[in-house]
């Protein structure tokens, strides 16, 4: 459900085009009409609306002038008024639409559909980044408790028997109760590549390679790792 908020100088202005929306309540619930700019700049952001119907002119402040005055916000805007000369204005504010009064029902319904458009596109956004966020993050229980790491500040994993150390850019070394396996299937991605039987590798953190019959690479941190005849190729494919 959608939720809206008006903004009009004008009492009737406001409640007739609440009384259009009703058409969508399905969809769209009007959780606050304000018909003062000073009041919807200390109530607005609290309301947590999807979109703000906003008249253009009124007195003392337009509709531009409330959306700078207001900073950050995170509601889309359909702009509503009687004149037709601010709609470069409008575009400049990325507004989802401009509507002329009286406003046309047909109009309306447009504009209703470009904003669940946007609004979706913006939730799947939002979803994305915080997957993208997620998956850039690598949780490792220990005997002490659980560390957060950034999968970019891996530098390599050595296998321990049964336990994977992970050295990382800070110098800090975690000892893990997993085997290499594990984290090899988890960390299966551009960046990461086993090298060997005991070692997988950050590729970001490789300076050198020397050639030998499966080579030895030299890492940022200085540390020399030997590369597995059998794993060179898929290495070299990697990094070249």
């Amino acid at each position: 459900m959608l939720k809206a908020a008006i903004l009009d100088d004008e009492v009737k202005g406001s409640k007739l085009l609440s009384q259009k929306l009703e058409f969508f309540e399905d969809e769209l619930q009007v959780v606050g009409i304000f018909n003062q700019p000073a009041k919807a700049l200390s109530s607005i952001i609290e309301l947590k609306p999807d979109v703000l119907f906003l008249d253009v002119e009124m007195p003392g402040i337009n509709g531009f002038q409330f959306l700078e005055r207001l900073g950050s916000f995170d509601f889309e805007v359909i702009f509503t008024t009687a004149y037709d000369s601010y709609t470069l204005e409008a575009l400049r504010l990325s507004a989802v639409d401009y509507l002329l009064k009286p406003v046309d029902e047909e109009e309306l319904k447009t504009a209703i559909t470009r904003l669940r458009k946007r609004v979706a596109e913006k939730s799947n956004y939002k979803s994305l980044k915080k997957e993208k966020v997620n998956s850039n993050r690598l949780a490792l229980t220990t005997a002490e408790g659980v560390y957060i790491v950034d999968k970019t500040q891996i530098i390599r994993i050595e296998a321990m028997s049964n336990y994977s150390v992970f050295i990382l850019s800070d110098s800090k070394k975690i000892v893990v109760s997993k085997t290499l396996k594990e984290f090899e299937n988890i960390l299966d991605d551009e960046f990461f590549t086993r090298i060997s039987r005991s070692i997988i590798i950050n590729l970001t953190y490789v300076v050198k390679y020397r050639k030998g019959d499966g080579g030895t690479l030299e890492l940022s941190d200085g540390s020399e790792v030997e590369v597995s005849t059998q794993r060179k190729e898929a290495l070299l494919q990697k990094l070249f």
